[in-house]
């Protein structure tokens, strides 16, 4: 255990630290958040049209449609809405003018959305096009970070309003954007949309299948107990495509079609960290009953934001960081839970995730939730529960028989 430990520590920690710290990864995460309300909100009219109760589903037939067009609103401008995000937040990592960062990203990811028929394809501004709208956000940004070092741009006067003033700076960077761009996409006639699609389908893939989402979920475990913030530090690059299978699934759940992608956002965050990252909620709960006081008090303490999915009372108190003994079971409980929502999910026992619901949302009616009102989702989430109470038992109460010595030890002097 000590040399796994050491390994962890020397080995995996400091390359996975530098990656969450990367100020372009975090421009990524922080810049998809902006798609937060649109996809939110978006999720709600979703849900509306499609409560599970006859009487309901009748009444709102006639006025689906209305419902639709909202969600073809929000869903269906995801990446827009990430390529205004993503590129404000690089402006500011290279602190340059934000505001003309998203301009001339903006401008270069609407070229990119023009079909063989030089029309633009709105299909493009939806989930399809949430790496592309990466890439043009950084191409832009970085040549207009180019032009602003290298002092190559125009300046006006003093006196002159800054707006006006910054717009004269983004001429020439915009002018090359637009040139590049157009050469590549109308010029030599190169779909850059399916390219990038095209060299992300390895990765796209890997993370819907169970191998993938297992690797995934190790490495976010194995992070949190060497005390880093596992899920923040992979958000950069797991978020896009989880997004990604997001938009696609509602899609296919409007329009009443097969989902295409099992671990959609949400499938982590809901069906897999019940109460937390390593469903910490049920070792939290037996704190509740335990003999000791020291665990009773930090189990009543922990146990109100434990329901609401945020578990760092728990991992920094009980600790679990760099705890031999609970680790154990906070890295497998994920991984079960994993295997078996894929399992389930796959065989069509249960529905993928459809919309979006805050990750701070409880167990059981969180699932059922994000599954679109799927029932089976929420009797689910309370098995999961019964689980993963079970696997941490063991290990709890041989943590609990250490720290009751330890007490009386303390009560003894």
């Amino acid at each position: 255990m000590n040399n796994f430990m050491q390994w962890m520590q020397t080995k995996l920690i400091p390359p996975m630290a530098k990656i969450g710290n990367n100020k372009y990864l975090v421009a990524i995460r922080d810049g998809l958040v902006i798609t937060l309300p649109a996809v939110i909100g978006g999720s709600v009219f979703l849900i509306i049209g499609n409560i599970p109760i006859t009487a309901w589903t009748n009444f709102i037939k006639p006025y689906s449609w209305m419902l639709g067009e909202a969600v073809n609103a929000s869903f269906g401008i995801i990446s827009l809405l990430a390529t205004i995000g993503i590129a404000y937040q690089l402006g500011k990592a290279l602190k340059i003018d934000s505001i003309s960062c998203v301009g001339l990203s903006v401008m270069a990811f609407i070229l990119t959305s023009f079909n063989e028929k030089h029309v633009l394809d709105y299909n493009n501004l939806g989930s399809s096009g949430i790496f592309t709208a990466i890439l043009t956000a950084f191409i832009a940004s970085f040549i207009f970070d180019f032009f602003i070092k290298k002092n190559i741009v125009i300046k006006l006067p003093n006196g002159v309003p800054t707006a006006v003033s910054n717009s004269f700076v983004a001429l020439l960077p915009g002018m090359v954007v637009l040139f590049l761009f157009w050469l590549v996409r109308v010029v030599l006639n190169i779909d850059i949309n399916q390219v990038v699609q095209a060299i992300f389908h390895p990765v796209v893939f890997a993370l819907n299948t169970l191998p993938g989402i297992l690797v995934y979920t190790l490495i976010v475990s194995l992070l949190w107990v060497c005390g880093i913030h596992g899920d923040m530090t992979l958000e950069g690059i797991a978020d896009p495509i989880f997004l990604q299978y997001l938009a696609a699934n509602a899609t296919a759940y409007a329009h009443h079609q097969a989902l295409p992608y099992v671990t959609a956002s949400g499938f982590s965050s809901l069906l897999v960290n019940v109460g937390g990252t390593g469903a910490t909620l049920t070792l939290c709960a037996l704190m509740l009953f335990s003999k000791s006081k020291t665990y009773r008090d930090l189990g009543r303490l922990a146990f109100p934001s434990s329901l609401f999915e945020i578990n760092e009372p728990i991992i920094f108190g009980f600790p679990i960081v760099m705890n031999p003994m609970i680790m154990i079971p906070f890295i497998v409980i994920p991984l079960v839970l994993a295997t078996l929502s894929y399992i389930l999910i796959t065989i069509g026992w249960m529905s993928a995730p459809v919309v979006m619901v805050p990750w701070t949302m409880p167990p059981i009616i969180g699932p059922m939730m994000a599954c679109g009102w799927d029932w089976r989702a929420g009797v689910w989430s309370a098995v999961e529960c019964i689980i993963a109470a079970a696997m941490y038992y063991p290990f709890f109460k041989a943590c609990e028989k250490q720290m009751l010595a330890k007490e009386q030890t303390n009560e003894a002097k």
